[in-house]
C-alpha cells in the first residue's frame, strides 16, 4: 500500500510516499526558514502563500513514477496554522477526488508522536511518547496506537518557544534551536546558576517563561554594568536547565506509570546534548527519529495516516482545524 503523506501545518512544505508503512519510497521538504527568519518568527499568512507557491511542485516531483499505485492520501488537518493547514488539506481533498483514492486527516501531534517509529518499527504500546517543540511540550501515554493519555504538559512557554526568545534576547538569529545548540558546545555551562523549571513538582507538567526571563534579567545585568555578555556560557547555561528540566519530568513520568519505553520527538528532540544525555540513561530506553524527521516532515504523517487507516479510522468531511486536540 502506497501512501502519500501531506504536511502544511505552520512554515515547511512537506511531502512523502510511504509503502506499506515502513520503507520510505521518497520524501521533500521546502523549508520557509529562510523567509521568517528576518521576521524573528512565523508571519501566518506568509507562510500560506509560500506553502501555495511550493505544495504543488513537490507532490507532482513525488508521485511522478507512482501515482498510479498510490493508494491512500493522509495530510494534516490541525493543530496549526489555519492558512497553511487549508492549503494542504484543500489540496489533499482536490487530490482525492481527482484520482479517487482514499483521504485521511491525521492530527499533527500524532504525527510527531509516530516520527520515531519510522526508524523503530517493532515498537509497540504501551509507551511514553514525549514531544518536545516550539508549540508543544507534552508527556503522552500511548496505550494502543489510536488510544492516548495526557499526562502533562508546559504552563506556559514550550521549550522550543523558549529557545527562540532566548535567542532574540541574546540578538541570535531564529530559529533559536539549532544555533543555540551549537553556541552551547564551546560554553560553559556552570557560568550561571539558571532555574531548573519545577524541578520540586511531584507533577510531570513543564514551564520555561520564569528560565526566559531569568535569562533576560541576567543580560540587562550585564548591560546595565558595562559587561560583555558571555552568549556562549549563557546558551550552555540556559541548555543545562532546559534539559535538566525535560531529564527530570522524562524520569518522574517513567516513575509514575512503570514504562520504561520512551520515544521523544519534535524539533527540540534534535538537540545534541539532549539526545546524548537521554541516550545514556539506564533506568529506561530511549528512541529517537533521525534528526531531519524530528521538525515538521510528512513521513510522520504518511505513517500516522497509514497506521489510523489500517485500524478502520475513516474521515469524512476533511476540514482543517488549528486547535485539534489529540486527547
Amino acid at each position: 500500500m502506497l501512501t502519500l503523506g501531506i504536511e502544511t501545518s505552520c512554515d515547511d512544505s512537506g511531502v512523502a510516499l510511504l509503502r506499506d508503512g515502513h520503507e520510505i519510497v521518497c520524501e521533500y521538504l521546502s523549508s520557509q526558514i529562510k523567509d521568517h527568519s528576518k521576521f524573528g518568527g512565523v508571519i501566518p499568512e506568509f507562510a500560506a502563500r509560500k506553502h501555495l507557491e511550493n505544495l504543488l511542485p513537490l507532490i507532482a516531483a513525488a508521485v511522478k513514477d507512482y501515482k498510479s499505485e498510490i493508494n491512500l492520501i493522509a495530510v494534516t488537518r490541525g493543530p496549526g496554522l489555519m492558512g497553511s493547514l487549508m492549503v494542504g488539506v484543500q489540496t489533499a481533498i482536490a487530490l482525492s477526488q481527482a484520482w479517487g483514492i482514499n483521504l485521511i486527516g491525521v492530527n499533527h501531534i500524532e504525527g510527531h508522536l509516530f516520527a520515531p517509529l519510522i526508524e523503530n518499527e517493532n515498537l509497540k504500546p504501551p509507551f511514553l511518547s514525549v514531544i518536545i517543540s516550539g508549540g508543544h511540550s507534552e508527556v503522552i501515554l500511548v496505550k494502543n496506537f489510536g488510544e492516548y493519555e495526557f499526562l502533562g504538559g508546559t504552563r506556559d512557554d514550550a521549550a522550543g518557544e523558549a529557545y527562540d526568545k532566548v535567542a532574540k534576547i541574546l540578538g541570535l538569529e531564529y530559529p533559536g534551536g539549532p544555533i543555540i545548540d551549537k553556541l552551547a558546545r564551546s560554553g560553559n555551562d556552570k557560568a550561571f546558576n539558571f532555574p531548573v523549571p519545577l524541578k520540586n513538582t511531584n507533577d510531570i507538567e513543564f514551564s520555561f517563561s520564569g528560565l526566559k526571563t531569568a535569562v533576560l534579567w541576567q543580560v540587562k545585568k550585564l548591560v546595565e554594568n558595562n559587561l560583555s555578555v558571555p552568549v556562549e556560557d549563557i546558551c550552555a547555561s540556559f541548555q543545562k536547565a532546559v534539559i535538566n528540566s525535560l531529564i527530570s519530568k522524562i524520569k518522574l513520568a517513567v516513575k509514575l506509570t512503570g514504562i520504561k519505553n520512551v520515544t521523544i520527538s519534535g524539533g527540540v528532540a534534535a538537540n545534541s546534548e539532549l539526545r546524548e544525555k537521554l541516550s545514556a540513561q539506564k533506568n529506561f530506553k530511549i528512541y529517537l527519529p533521525e534528526k531531519s524527521r524530528c521538525t515538521d516532515n510528512a513521513a510522520m504523517i504518511a505513517l500516522a495516516g497509514y497506521n489510523a487507516y489500517s485500524r478502520g479510522v475513516r474521515t469524512k468531511n476533511l476540514t482543517a482545524d488549528p486547535s485539534l486536540e489529540l486527547c
